[in-house]
């Protein structure tokens, strides 16, 4: 493709976005293997008590157009992950231990995150 020098900064702006939406596209796939990963680990890391709440993990992948974005969220008891992930005071006095099943899954798909986006960058 031939380009003008008057033309060379919108030339290049075009073939920025271009290849943006094809990572962008790369990524919908990945992001959806990872947050299906994630919510695995978590039912089966998360406090099991009467088992509700480690079936309530849930995943939603979002494309947008200036990317692409998952989040994977307990649907049926939002409330209490932070209180069974970083531990809570009792009533009576005292505190409840945290039980960490979080934050090792959010380390997990953050590095497969990255780890994705390095092959897409290399393969294109």
């Amino acid at each position: 493709m031939k380009v003008k020098v008057d033309g060379l900064a919108v030339a290049l702006e075009q073939e920025l976005q271009n290849y943006s939406g094809e990572v962008k596209e790369a990524m919908v796939p990945a992001f959806t293997k990872i947050s299906a990963q994630c919510v695995r680990k978590l039912k089966d890391s998360s406090p099991k008590r009467l088992g509700g709440y480690a079936k309530g993990w849930t995943r939603k992948v979002t494309v947008t157009d200036t990317g692409v974005s998952a989040s994977v969220y307990n649907k049926k008891f939002a409330g209490l992950t932070h209180l069974l992930e970083n531990g809570h005071a009792k009533t009576s006095g005292g505190r409840v231990p945290g039980i960490p099943h979080i934050g090792p899954v959010q380390e997990f798909a953050s590095e497969e995150v990255l780890e994705a986006l390095a092959d897409i960058l290399e393969g294109s």
